[in-house]
Formats: structure tokens, sequence, C-alpha cells
């Protein structure tokens, strides 16, 4: 993988974690059942996106 590469892979898992952080602290912010079950599972998603994409990659993410 070049260094280029390993950029790009680095920052779309810097997304992934933080829209899963965004959504897990909204969830704990929410009154509504509905929408905080939706937010909750946005944020699930995003975790399980997050271990997919680390185990394509041979689990190692340099320090992330």
């Amino acid at each position: 993988m070049t260094g280029k590469e390993l950029l790009y892979v680095e920052d779309a898992l810097g997304h992934i974690k933080h829209f899963k952080t965004l959504c897990a602290n909204y969830a704990n912010t929410l009154e509504d059942p509905t929408l905080k079950a939706f937010v909750e599972e946005l944020s699930k998603k995003n975790a399980t996106l997050e271990q997919r994409f680390i185990s394509i990659l041979g689990g190692t993410t340099h320090g992330r």
C-alpha cells in the first residue's frame, strides 16, 4: 500500500470513528425513543463498519 493510500485509509477510519462517537453521544441526549433507537443503531452500524474495515486491513491501523 502506498503512503497516499494509507493516509486515505486512516482518514476514512477517523471519519467512521468520529461519526460513531457523535451518534453514541447524541443518543444519550435524545428523549424520543424512536429517534434514540435510530441514532443508537447508526452508532452500532458504524462500529461494525469500523471493525470490518480493520479486519480487511489485517487488524493493524498504525496507532488508531
